[in-house]
């Protein structure tokens, strides 16, 4: 059954919730917020804890947010890096990386999967990629796993939405988002986008990748009961009408994690690289009001610093 992610043309994928041309929506956003950019000066305000990885056993799951979308999950003894981001800077205009990266890529353990939401530049980071032994084993959206073999990946799994692949005691399950891909000029929405399930060594975490709100994540939580911890993102939601139809805002991250029925929610998508209007601290803040409003107790809000890591019990 794949309602909702339908073809268009060929080789080409719908989101119901967006416009036909969710690019168009996206540039003018990135246009209207040109000269409303937040003081970047704020940046120094972003807390960064780059205190090192501490020891798991294979029993044992932690999580170590490096920056914007991406997650160091140790996890049934494997390790898993979600849409690997360590450049610099990305294609963009002020796409100029705000902090560092939480963990130094000479500190990283060996890497064992890799998970990729969608193709957008802030998620899916070629100059990182390289980095990375060829035979790293890549889960991607349907329709990507050409632009992998292209360059020189080999072990590569395209799954479509509610597709599942295992790798050592992990199951990986690929789950729907409200969002759009495209990376060059004429490929827009030629790939899928999607979020993750990791389950295994007795956890299941949630990764939503990028996404709007909508009933899919109800969906999600009543296929994938018990979710541990919701990763969400909460940035780039500025300004409404122009990018509510691919992006959460806050108020609706911590909605989305309810829905899905996860017990702890940890933050993500903000506070590394500039992508909309709102003030570069009120991603978090307006996540930790949000979360006080629905009485979830304050120690299941996982807002970590950049390099901080957090064990799951």
């Amino acid at each position: 059954m794949r309602p909702d992610r339908r073809r268009t043309w060929p080789r080409s994928f719908r989101n119901r919730l967006a416009s036909p041309l969710p690019e168009l929506r996206e540039a003018l956003s990135a246009v209207w917020h040109g000269g409303l950019r937040p003081h970047v000066g704020d940046a120094d305000q972003i807390p960064v804890r780059r205190s090192g990885l501490t020891p798991v056993t294979a029993f044992q799951a932690m999580v170590t947010w490096v920056g914007h979308a991406t997650y160091l999950l140790r996890i049934g003894g494997l390790t898993v890096l979600t849409d690997p981001v360590w450049s610099a800077r990305i294609p963009g205009v002020r796409r100029r990386r705000l902090t560092p990266p939480g963990v130094a890529w000479s500190d990283l353990p060996p890497v064992d999967a890799v998970l990729i939401s969608h193709n957008h530049y802030d998620h899916l980071d070629i100059r990182t990629l390289r980095r990375l032994p060829r035979n790293t084993p890549f889960f991607v959206p349907a329709g990507l796993r050409r632009w992998f073999a292209r360059r020189g990946f080999r072990r590569v799994a395209e799954l479509d939405w509610w597709e599942r692949a295992t790798l050592g005691g992990l199951s990986f399950d690929f789950v729907p988002a409200h969002h759009w891909s495209r990376r060059g000029v004429f490929d827009t929405c030629r790939t899928l986008w999607g979020g993750w399930m990791i389950s295994g060594g007795g956890h299941r975490i949630y990764f939503a990748g990028d996404t709007a709100y909508g009933e899919r994540f109800l969906e999600i939580g009543e296929r994938y009961p018990g979710i541990d911890l919701a990763l969400m993102p909460v940035g780039a939601y500025e300004s409404r009408g122009f990018v509510d139809e691919t992006h959460v805002d806050p108020a609706q991250a911590v909605q989305g994690c309810l829905d899905v029925g996860a017990r702890r929610m940890a933050t993500m998508h903000w506070g590394t690289f500039v992508l909309s209007g709102e003030p570069l601290l009120a991603p978090v803040e307006l996540a930790r009001r949000g979360w006080a409003e629905h009485a979830r107790p304050r120690a299941d809000l996982w807002d970590l610093a950049i390099g901080e890591s957090r064990l799951l019990r």
